[in-house]
């Protein structure tokens, strides 16, 4: 449906002349280039352009390294290799484009299987669970989860790793969140969830050894263990960034070369028009080069897109705040009912050992302990992008970096829909503790065709269903057609 609507409005809506970053095309289209450019080219807009071009030319430009290279890479391989037969019929350009939109297909529907299995672990509610990834299948920054654009790559990482951190296989976690941090630069605040996991596990062995201290290691070796652990994992997290800026340091600061007689004169001519700046143009370096810890990320942000602390609280951005106010709303909203339902626990961080923990018999949904974490990242993300980004993007950010927005929607929708209460039974609210049991059952055993899906039994039963479920579904459903008659047409949206 996406797809289709995309080729659509991409036809009857005329493209707006945006101020955006559109390189020439060096290659005469063919006939078939001319056919997937008027179906997928709406999927090629604002910052897609730099990962097509990335994909195709590399780091040419200075500005280009604000985009980090897992995902075009992933674009160029499967370009090359599984869309190598195409190669007499379609360009490179056309080939990935196509590669975007298988990749992010697949990385759209792994990262929702993913959404499902994380949040059968740590809400323990396999209802919530599954209505929150049905929810993230119809997400309001859906545009982005299938337009050439990393979202979809990096919530699949994201949220696969916070899967396997939370049934205790660290290190392959920290592989995953390693490949999300190659991805986009704020997969680095993922290693919080390495030093919240281990600090936990830490204070907790300390609470529960009172009666058994002679069976435990000395605790300088618990420290050391603990210490060690997050280390590795978190500078294994850190790597992908820091080569990424050495690489960008070596290609715009070192030496220059004979750019003339190796990149084309279109792209040098747009460079001269835009102010685009190449490798050691005329012998002059960038700025950010003879800084004490050069950094070309935080210097494009600063430079080129006016990101920082404030910069963008002015009237002229009313509206954008506006197309913000909703995920802005409910990432608030779903911090404070967290903390009002657990006050203790968040003023403990979660590290003191509760009753019910010690009884086998934890909390089950959005309010658990195991939740705390995530509420935490969710509203840091949250706090940040408010303050110091273009305040529009908030929904895209949050949508595919933290799996609370669609946890707590799918909390309003399970406790004051009363559509849903009749669903399941009381067996398939609490998760049993194993995960096999656990993912045994079909989560939409609960009735035959489309009632087996909640959404769809919302949607046909639009008119019984209560004024905050209209909002929720109205929400994601708005800015998913939105999102797709806007950003398909270069005009402005999230």
């Amino acid at each position: 449906i996406l797809f289709f609507f995309q080729a659509l409005f991409n036809l009857l809506v005329p493209d707006h002349a945006a101020d955006a970053f559109s390189p020439p095309r060096l290659s005469e289209p063919g006939l078939w280039d001319l056919l997937l450019e008027r179906l997928l080219g709406g999927l090629s807009r604002w910052d897609a352009e730099h990962f097509l071009f990335i994909a195709e030319r590399g780091y040419l430009y200075e500005h280009n390294c604000a985009f980090f290279p897992l995902y075009p890479l992933s674009l160029r391989a499967v370009a090359e290799a599984a869309l190598w037969p195409f190669q007499r019929l379609l360009r490179l350009r056309s080939r990935l484009l196509l590669s975007a939109l298988l990749l992010n297909s697949l990385f759209s529907v792994l990262a929702a299987a993913a959404l499902y299995k994380l949040g059968c672990v740590a809400l323990r509610c396999r209802r919530v669970a599954f209505l929150a990834a049905l929810l993230f299948s119809v997400s309001p920054a859906n545009v982005f989860m299938a337009a050439a654009y990393s979202e979809s790559m990096f919530a699949f990482l994201a949220f696969s790793a916070m899967w396997q951190l939370e049934k205790g296989q660290s290190w392959l976690s920290g592989l995953l969140f390693s490949l999300a941090s190659g991805v986009r630069a704020n997969g680095l605040i993922n290693a919080g969830f390495f030093l919240y996991s281990r600090s936990k596990c830490f204070a907790l062995q300390l609470q529960g050894c009172s009666g058994s201290v002679r069976k435990l290691p000395p605790l300088w070796k618990q420290l050391l263990h603990m210490a060690s652990s997050v280390v590795l994992i978190c500078a294994g997290i850190f790597l992908p960034f820091a080569l990424f800026q050495y690489y960008a340091y070596g290609k715009f600061c070192g030496p220059g070369s004979s750019l003339e007689q190796t990149v084309p004169k279109p792209l040098l001519q747009l460079a001269l028009d835009k102010g685009y700046r190449l490798p050691a143009m005329n012998g002059v370096k960038s700025p950010w080069c003879s800084q004490r810890f050069p950094m070309v990320y935080s210097y494009i942000q600063d430079t080129y897109w006016n990101v920082g602390f404030l910069r963008y609280f002015e009237l002229r951005q009313i509206p954008n705040f506006l197309l913000a106010l909703p995920v802005t709303l409910l990432g608030s909203w779903a911090a404070w009912t967290y903390i009002i339902a657990n006050p203790r626990h968040c003023l403990t961080l979660g590290l003191e050992r509760r009753k019910s923990e010690e009884e086998g018999k934890p909390r089950a949904g959005f309010c658990c302990p195991a939740v705390f974490v995530y509420v935490v990242h969710a509203t840091v993300l949250l706090a940040f992008g408010f303050f110091c980004m273009h305040v529009q993007v908030l929904t895209r950010f949050l949508g595919s970096s933290s799996p609370i927005l669609y946890w707590f929607c799918a909390h309003l929708l399970q406790e004051y829909e009363p559509l849903l209460w009749s669903e399941g039974t009381d067996n398939e609210t609490a998760a049993p503790r194993s995960e096999k049991s656990l993912l045994g059952k079909c989560p939409g055993s609960c009735g035959k065709g489309t009632l087996g899906n909640p959404v769809v039994r919302l949607l046909l039963n639009w008119r019984l269903i209560t004024p905050l479920s209209k909002c929720i579904l109205g929400f994601f459903l708005s800015y998913w057609l939105l999102g797709l008659i806007l950003h398909c047409n270069f005009l402005p949206w999230t």
